[in-house]
């Protein structure tokens, strides 16, 4: 795949890129601020864009705004946010947009290459990957009805693996059942949810979200 990254360490940018590299991943541009990485993109899009948060030159937000911008101008280059923050204000956002393609993950808690190589080729095809802490930091506690009391155990399960980033296929692998089946599980899951098609937001994600409060 052909990948853009977006890191102001200078030793974690070249290390990704050789990492990429090795696994024969095409690294098309490596930058280190929010404004070199909007110009790489526009000059040649990727498949999929791996951007940290804190960039120059505030070390604030840059590199999430620019995740944003890309969705929005560029809406099949995939985004994974690296980083070792939660930005708040716009993280929910990136979650919660329509489409996939989309991935949030904390250096600090990648523990494994292959965890990471795993969830770059799952975004780049389409698909999630964000850390539950991630979402976690973006959810406040109330005391409403638990959403999830409805769910059977096995619709649990199907959730519990949506929160991982799989998608049907590979959830129907893990569980051993039919593809057909885990679709009827999460069509359910939608509907005891109160989470409708005409939401305008990624489904998936508000289930996820929805599991992740409880």
């Amino acid at each position: 795949m052909r990948v853009i990254l977006a890191e102001d360490s200078t030793l974690l940018r070249e290390g990704l890129v050789r990492l990429l590299a090795e696994e024969g991943h095409d690294v098309t541009a490596a930058v280190g601020d929010a404004v070199a990485l909007l110009a790489a993109v526009e000059r040649d899009p990727a498949d999929i864009v791996v951007v940290d948060v804190r960039m120059p030159p505030t070390h604030t937000d840059e590199g999430l705004r620019a995740a944003l911008e890309i969705r929005r101008r560029w809406p099949r280059t995939s985004v994974l946010v690296l980083s070792q923050y939660v930005e708040k204000r716009y993280a929910s956002e990136l979650l919660s947009a329509e489409g996939g393609g989309v991935g949030y993950l904390l250096k600090d808690r990648v523990m494994q290459v292959g965890e990471f190589l795993s969830a770059l080729e799952r975004v780049a095809g389409g698909g999630a990957a964000f850390d539950p802490e991630v979402v976690r930091q973006l959810l406040a506690r109330t005391t409403r009805t638990d959403p999830l009391a409805r769910l059977t155990a096995r619709e649990r399960e199907v959730l519990s693996l949506m929160a991982e980033g799989y998608a049907n296929p590979a959830v129907a692998e893990r569980l051993h059942v039919s593809q057909s089946a885990v679709e009827k599980h999460v069509n359910a899951i939608f509907d005891k949810l109160d989470i409708h098609p005409s939401s305008g937001f990624n489904r998936r994600v508000l289930a996820v979200l929805r599991f992740l409060e409880s």
